[in-house]
């Protein structure tokens, strides 16, 4: 260390920092592979890539001065399989290439569970190309080529590319050239040349165990403008093992598809005269007020009160709460009286002017508003995804204007509402996020320190994730991740603080000193949106859903036509004490109609005959688990709200 001390003094340095906070000084221009080498000869043998704040690059561009890095290794989870899957992704480029001869590349990134690359083919691909395909990225990562890095000046790289023909990547050496960059980067392994700004594995020999999925079409640059090309998917593991056990969950998501159970359990659908606005049917309606319901008893409890806002406010209010410059391309806007007015993105602006609607005390702080509020935003119909992605929703919002010194409580309060209410829908693995200041960003930056300061402070004690740049343009913001009964992560939940729209609509309270004086805003949400909640749920639960959200609980299934009026009987007794019950009379065989009740995944379904009439009795099955056997009628409804019978959940 006293000669590398020596030479530090003698050069311009940089510090960086690792993992555990310990600072790494290097010279100036330093890269990953230098910062490897000072941390120990081993783990400069084992490198593959750095993450510089959060970003995953190539060991060989310089690192800047005060960054969080890490070196990524093969034992580096999450960061590893993103270097892992981008080689794979030039594996499949160079396989496609072999077998097309005259193909030209888009792109192919790494993305969540796997990768894609997009190509403009001389033929039409299906999944029955899949196995020639998989076939020759087999001999490409048996041959090990080493993928090698090459830098080229920009005039170069438009000029290289032009020359094989391929206009999409001197496309994207236009759009960096536009962006200010001077030179690229370009991978090359066997016969195959990319531009990329990496990061990759040494050689194709390790990308492990890969996987073709599925074949789509997509928009160079996802514009519908542009040329539609080729979409492959496809996925990648360390080991054979992991790759089963992914596609077993795939397998098991396909049979829990929202889109699918929404449609055979009645709760939803989606019609070509409104594209992407879902509409709601009864049942799913049902389910939609029992969550609203549960959201509710928790406002009730913290003190929260429930206002509802313009779906449509004037152009100067978007300018001037921010919106217009950072979503304006997502909106709707219309005409009204000559006036430029917009269809709302966000509930915010509408929360500001409740409270701006009179004078307000420092006695009112916390003022917490709630909203059930009902937002449009402009999606591009190709990324349109059953209720997880539409141009319609429904945002539990709430904004708590507060004095800064009460925001600690009031996020540490947010916190809790969220364990205890995610607990309530089975959802016990919650990661927590802090996501700090973005590119864009409104406000000053005393204001964003000042932000995530005291978000940071609510999270003492709490484990959470640190997201550089991830912020809403106003203000830092804790965000909530559920992991699901396949293993699948979430974006739910959001707490968002932020001191930039008190100031652009000009909030204040009369302080204890007859001072006025500026509120803070928190922004939460604990469902995201309805929508997006729902969806999750269904295929969490396989549209299975716990006793308190069935939306249909109980179904009597008359023997004969003859039990049709006791069926009624007991249907209205069920109802009478909140059960949501219904009958099945339906002229075909008592096996069809109980396993119709089964395939609606109705809780519990009762069957009477001859003998329950005369009884006064119903024969109660319950879905999950054995026929219960004959119950008292003057039992059952008190025995399913106590949920004493096995089975009922909720």
């Amino acid at each position: 260390m006293g000669a590398q001390s020596a030479l530090l003094r003698s050069t311009t340095v940089i510090t960086v920092t690792l993992p555990d906070g310990t600072p790494l000084q290097l010279e100036d221009g330093a890269n990953g592979h230098a910062a490897a080498a000072a941390i120990g000869p081993g783990l400069a043998k084992a490198a593959l890539a750095v993450n510089v704040d959060g970003e995953i690059r190539d060991l060989a561009r310089p690192l800047p001065d005060g960054a969080d890095i890490a070196i990524v290794t093969s034992k580096s989870g999450g960061d590893y399989l993103y270097v892992l899957r981008h080689t794979a992704a030039h594996v499949l480029a160079e396989a496609v290439q072999e077998l097309f001869p005259g193909t030209r590349f888009g792109f192919g990134p790494p993305i969540e569970d796997g990768f894609y690359y997009d190509f403009e083919l001389p033929r039409a691909l299906s999944e029955e190309d899949f196995p020639a395909i998989e076939a020759a990225m087999r001999t490409i990562a048996k041959n090990r080529a080493a993928l090698e890095r090459s830098v080229l000046d920009i005039d170069s790289a438009r000029e290289f590319f032009a020359a094989r023909d391929q206009g999409y990547k001197v496309d994207q050496v236009e759009f960096l050239a536009g962006r200010g960059e001077t030179d690229v980067s370009l991978y090359q392994q066997d016969g195959f040349i990319d531009l990329c700004q990496g990061p990759h594995l040494h050689d194709t020999g390790g990308i492990g165990a890969f996987k073709l999925l599925s074949v789509a079409g997509a928009y160079w640059r996802g514009e519908s403008t542009n040329p539609m090309l080729t979409r492959l998917y496809a996925t990648a593991f360390p080991t054979q093992t992991e790759l089963d056990a992914y596609l077993e969950r795939v397998e098991l998501a396909k049979a829990r598809d929202h889109r699918r159970l929404g449609r055979d359990l009645e709760l939803f659908h989606f019609d070509d005269a409104g594209p992407g606005f879902p509409f709601y049917l009864p049942k799913g309606m049902i389910i939609v007020n029992e969550i609203q319901g549960a959201v509710r008893q928790e406002l009730d409890r913290l003190g929260y009160q429930e206002i509802r806002t313009p779906m449509i406010l004037s152009e100067d209010l978007w300018k001037s709460s921010g919106h217009w410059d950072h979503y304006h391309e997502n909106m709707y806007f219309t005409q009204v009286d000559e006036q430029g007015f917009a269809v709302k993105p966000m509930n915010c602006p509408g929360a500001c002017l409740v409270f701006r609607s009179r004078r307000r005390s420092y006695r009112e702080l916390p003022l917490r508003l709630a909203e059930f509020g009902h937002v449009h935003r402009h999606e591009l119909s190709g990324v349109l995804h059953g209720l997880f992605r539409v141009r319609a929703f429904t945002q539990d919002d709430a904004h708590i204007f507060c004095r800064l010194d009460q925001v600690h409580d009031e996020v540490r309060t947010v916190l809790e509402f969220i364990d205890r209410f995610y607990g309530r829908f089975g959802f016990n693995q919650v990661k927590t996020k802090l996501s700090t200041r973005p590119a864009k960003a409104a406000g000053t930056a005393e204001m964003w320190d000042r932000a995530e300061a005291a978000l940071a402070q609510a999270l003492e004690g709490r484990d959470y994730e640190l997201n550089p740049g991830d912020g809403a343009f106003y203000g830092p913001k804790i965000d909530f991740q559920v992991t699901d009964s396949m293993g699948r992560a979430w974006q739910l939940g959001t707490c968002q603080l932020d001191f930039s729209m008190p100031e652009a609509f000009e909030l204040t309270y009369t302080s204890e000193t007859d001072t006025e004086e500026r509120p803070v805003i928190i922004h939460r949400a604990i469902l995201g949106s309805i929508e997006r909640f729902l969806g999750i749920l269904i295929e969490d639960t396989g549209g299975d859903f716990p006793f308190w959200l069935a939306p249909e609980q109980v179904r009597v299934v008359p023997v004969a036509d003859r039990h049709r009026e006791y069926a009624d009987e007991v249907r209205d007794l069920l109802r009478a004490e909140g059960l949501r019950a219904d009958t099945d009379s339906r002229a075909e065989s008592m096996g069809r109609r109980i396993r119709d009740g089964e395939l609606h995944k109705v809780p519990y379904l009762l069957i009477v005959g001859d003998r329950e009439v005369e009884s006064r009795t119903a024969s109660v099955r319950a879905r999950h688990g054995d026929e219960i056997g004959d119950l008292p009628l003057i039992e059952i409804a008190a025995a399913l709200l106590a949920r004493d019978i096995v089975g009922a959940v909720g």
